[in-house]
């Protein structure tokens, strides 16, 4: 970890951030897919570059791009286009409704609310909804579904707005929101304005912990801007007067955790064991030290190296590599790689929002998935590792000719 200077300040708690974790170079915003029409046009490429904050141990970005920018017009992601993750949200709402005994008397909104991925099971068991979702067409796609979506950036002004037209939530909960969040305490700031007086906040975002041990290098991109340990969202949340009375570990997205809030003032609800043997073993990790960090960045290029050994020596065979998915991971991977057609013929994604269009920076094809049985290569790269065993099964005719599938993550796989 190198000490740097720079102007930026933390966004938390607006020290300096002088302490470098990680440079993946100039990167390009990862939604931002390029159509056919603008292939030749001229890219923003962005520095992508983490630091760690000495004072509230958070680690983060610097920001370059707008909120505006990377969720404005043709968001790229629609979270229902895969089938393990709707599997886990319809889990948890039924969790969520047993432990909570939620009923058509109570309020969830969702911030983030995508398409509507998670607040349909809710709207099934006859429960008012409410979802908050920035990106236009995004919210289109849920409102075609029935749920109520208001297309506006969550924070202070808008839950004052929201809480005053439909009342406060009793469920208040974000999938993976929180780390996209520039202005992190007008956010939470608004989650204290929205929550009813007895409510609870549930959020679920990928465990800072899993990136670093687990070599998750590639989910740094422009669109998180923040990287979370339990020791930082816990003093976040704290500086809010929000009490942090739970905490799960989940699988999802390499390694989440997910947060149960509620107001501190609400003296109902116990605090869990759970929160103080996470923020131990935090602790004893080192997390709020620098030598925890300082060893990761080298780790990621060796990573890189082993990669481009493996595409180099493939290629040089006569191999054919194409890859699977578009999601945000992959093009920090391939960008910080330098991976372009020159190694992966062409991508594929079940989302029909990118298919036709070529990913950003490296301009590689996005396909539908048949087209993998059409050309029958011989490496099939996986992207968004988090979900190869979906992936797998679903394409298993891979073998049928030989083929093998690669996994990037944690460390450089075959699969035959």
């Amino acid at each position: 970890m190198r000490n740097l200077t720079t102007d930026s300040k933390c966004r938390f708690c607006n020290n300096n951030l002088k302490y470098s974790v990680i440079d993946l170079g100039m990167s390009p915003l990862c939604q931002k897919h390029i159509k056919p029409e603008n292939a030749n046009d001229m890219e923003k490429f962005y520095p992508l570059h983490a630091f760690v904050c000495e004072h509230c141990w958070l680690m983060q970005l610097e920001q370059f791009a707008t909120p505006d920018e990377i969720f404005a017009d043709e968001y790229a992601y629609f979270s229902s286009y895969s089938e393990s993750w709707l599997d886990h949200t319809r889990r948890y709402t039924e969790s969520m409704i047993k432990r909570f005994a939620l009923s058509a008397k109570n309020l969830v909104v969702e911030i983030a609310s995508n398409d509507g991925y998670l607040l349909q099971w809710f709207m099934q068991k006859g429960i008012p909804i409410l979802g908050i979702e920035p990106a236009a067409n995004v919210a289109e796609a849920a409102t075609k579904k029935g749920i109520r979506t208001e297309v506006e950036f969550f924070g202070e002004n808008t839950a004052l707005k929201f809480a005053e037209k439909y009342g406060k939530a009793d469920l208040l909960l974000g999938n993976n929101v929180l780390a996209h969040v520039p202005d992190i305490n007008d956010f939470v700031a608004g989650m204290k304005i929205m929550l009813g007086t007895e409510g609870v906040i549930t959020m679920e975002f990928p465990h800072l912990q899993r990136l670093i041990e687990r070599n998750q290098f590639d989910t740094i991109y422009h669109e998180h801007f923040s990287y979370f340990s339990f020791l930082a969202v816990n003093r976040i949340f704290a500086h809010h007067g929000i009490t942090l009375f739970d905490v799960e570990e989940l699988p999802t997205h390499g390694g989440s955790l997910r947060i149960y809030g509620k107001h501190a003032e609400d003296e109902k609800k116990e605090v869990s064991p759970n929160v103080k043997n996470l923020l131990q073993r935090e602790c004893d990790l080192g997390f709020e030290t620098r030598e925890y960090y300082s060893l990761f960045e080298e780790k990621v290029k060796e990573t890189k190296r082993k990669i481009l050994d493996f595409l180099i020596h493939v290629k040089r065979d006569g191999k054919s590599v194409v890859g699977y998915g578009a999601p945000g991971k992959g093009n920090t991977l391939l960008n910080y790689c330098g991976i372009r057609t020159d190694f992966m013929d062409y991508t594929v994604d079940l989302s029909p929002h990118k298919q036709g269009n070529f990913l950003p920076g490296t301009h590689i094809p996005i396909s539908h998935p048949d087209r993998i049985k059409e050309t029958k290569p011989d490496y099939v790269f996986i992207l968004p590792w988090n979900l190869k065993d979906e992936i797998m099964k679903q394409h298993n005719y891979v073998h049928d000719w030989g083929g093998k599938f690669v996994i990037p993550i944690p460390e450089l796989t075959i699969i035959d």
